[in-house]
C-alpha cells in the first residue's frame, strides 16, 4: 500500500497505525485528509473501536478526515452501515489494489468511490439509498477513447481508427484519467475493469 502511494506524486503516507488505539493517537497528532483503514484492526484484550465504532469515532473527533475502508466484509447491512456511518470510499480487497488510490483521490475531493462488488451487492438488496460511486460524467468520445484504450489499443491506433489526431486523443484520453480520479495506466484499467467500461 505504501508503495502504492510513494509511487503516486500527488499523495504522502503522513503516518501509520496497526491499531484502532494508535491509530487514533497518530490522528491526533498528524493531520491528514484521507484515512485509509482495515475494515478489522482488532486489539485482543482491549475494549477499542473497531469497525464501525471505529469509522464513527473518526468522524466524530475528526470531521474533517475522509475515510477509506478496505475490507473483504461480504455482508450487505455492514457495507451499507459503513457508507451510512462516514466512509467515502469502501474498497473490496478482492478487486485490484489500485482502486485504493482511486479511491482516496475521489474522497479527497468530496466524492464517492465504492467497489464494483459491492455496488451491486447493495443495489440487490433494493435499498433506496444511492450508493453509487458517482463517476463523474464523460464525454461521448472520452467514453469511445478510454473503452479502446482498456481494450489495448495504442494511443495512435486509437487516433487512426477514430479518424482523429494523435493528440486530441491523447488529451481525451488525460482528460478523462483527471475525471475519473486515476493518475495512471493501470489505475484506468483497474477503473475501467470495476466499472464495466470496458
Amino acid at each position: 500500500m505504501k508503495a502504492l502511494f510513494a509511487a503516486d506524486e500527488g499523495m504522502e503516507v503522513v503516518g501509520e497505525a496497526n491499531n484502532a488505539s494508535s491509530l487514533l493517537a497518530e490522528l491526533a497528532l498528524t493531520p491528514c485528509d484521507v484515512l485509509v483503514t482495515d475494515f478489522a484492526m482488532p486489539e485482543p484484550g482491549v475494549d477499542a473501536h473497531d469497525g464501525l465504532r471505529l469509522i464513527r469515532k473518526v468522524r466524530q473527533d475528526f470531521a474533517n478526515v475522509s475515510i477509506v475502508v478496505l475490507t473483504s466484509v461480504s455482508n450487505v447491512g455492514i457495507l451499507r452501515s459503513v457508507l451510512n456511518d462516514g466512509a467515502m470510499g469502501l474498497v473490496n480487497k478482492a478487486e485490484p489494489i489500485e482502486l485504493v488510490a482511486t479511491a482516496v483521490r475521489h474522497a479527497s475531493v468530496g466524492r464517492r468511490f465504492v467497489s464494483a462488488s459491492f455496488v451491486s451487492a447493495l443495489a440487490e438488496l433494493g435499498s433506496d439509498t444511492d450508493f453509487s460511486t458517482e463517476v463523474p460524467r464523460l464525454s461521448p468520445r472520452e467514453i469511445e477513447v478510454v473503452r479502446l484504450f482498456a481494450k489495448g489499443h495504442s494511443i495512435s491506433e486509437i487516433a487512426k481508427r477514430l479518424e482523429r489526431d494523435v493528440r486530441t486523443v491523447s488529451r481525451q484520453k488525460r482528460d478523462a484519467m483527471n475525471k475519473l480520479g486515476v493518475r495512471n495506466d493501470p489505475g484506468l484499467f483497474a477503473f475501467v475493469r470495476a466499472r464495466g467500461l470496458g
